[in-house]
């Protein structure tokens, strides 16, 4: 099946009520708004859900909820907006509620921004939705680099945020918004990010005990905030991830559909 995309923002109640018919799986694109180097925008993560979950839908004929842009990231340059982790997860929450109140039975969650503390809140959602109201539901948390190979590969090289795969995922998909000039900070602190993905953070206690709980902030030293290589980014090689990306979430989407009719 190769057709338009469900995007729900766009239809109507009685396409929804007929649509429903056919496919009962909606996919929830969760973004955010933060930090991108100097060279990506700051909804890139956004992008990244968004278009993985549009050419799933042409090819399964799932539901596509329009995107959660804001949610954790946890960062602090500006343009970055951040909203709690427990409100994010209760927003989402509710949100799988009201898919379910309306008879879709298998709600994918997809993580283009996947930071740490989002990532648990969204599981912490999922988690706290089945147990409460939705014993029957089928309910997927998916960080999207999980469903390509070449971008886990490209992790173990260091290669996190706005870095070799993100700018080349924007070269394919919206060319026009990645600036030209590459912006890095300092040699040693880019290194450091490319260690761990938390590597930004300063982590410091008020008085040190085991049980007092830690103040968690970004290095002050950062201004760019990129963790990889997007020096090497390429339009071709963000097509090949986007292939990838797309074959394995449509999969995903194929057994939802196919095993809960």
């Amino acid at each position: 099946m190769l057709g338009e995309p469900r995007l729900m923002e766009q239809m109507t109640v009685r396409e929804v009520r007929e649509a429903l018919a056919d496919n009962k799986t909606v996919v929830i694109p969760v973004g955010c708004l933060e930090q991108h180097g100097y060279h990506l925008p700051l909804n890139t993560d956004t992008i990244n859900a968004c278009e993985i979950a549009k050419a799933a839908s042409q090819k399964t004929g799932c539901f596509v909820a329009a995107p959660i842009t804001y949610s954790f990231s946890g960062g602090t340059l500006p343009g970055t907006v951040d909203l709690t982790p427990q409100v994010f997860s209760l927003m989402l929450q509710d949100i799988c509620q009201s898919f379910y109140g309306q008879g879709f039975i298998n709600i994918v969650i997809l993580l283009g921004h996947a930071g740490t503390e989002n990532t648990k809140a969204a599981y912490d959602a999922a988690d706290m939705f089945l147990r409460r109201s939705a014993k029957d539901a089928a309910v997927a948390v998916v960080p999207f680099f999980e469903l390509s190979p070449l971008i886990l590969e490209e992790v173990k090289k260091g290669d996190f945020h706005a870095g070799y795969v993100e700018t080349s995922l924007m070269l394919h998909w919206y060319p026009e918004l990645v600036r030209s000039e590459i912006i890095m900070d300092e040699p040693q602190l880019a290194e450091l990010m490319r260690t761990d993905q938390d590597a930004y953070q300063v982590v410091s206690k008020a008085v040190e005990n085991q049980y007092v709980i830690p103040y968690i902030t970004q290095k002050p030293e950062i201004q760019v905030g990129v963790m990889g290589y997007p020096q090497r980014a390429t339009a071709e090689f963000g097509k090949q991830v986007f292939q990838e990306l797309v074959e394995n979430f449509s999969a995903l989407i194929h057994q939802l559909n196919a095993d809960r009719k």
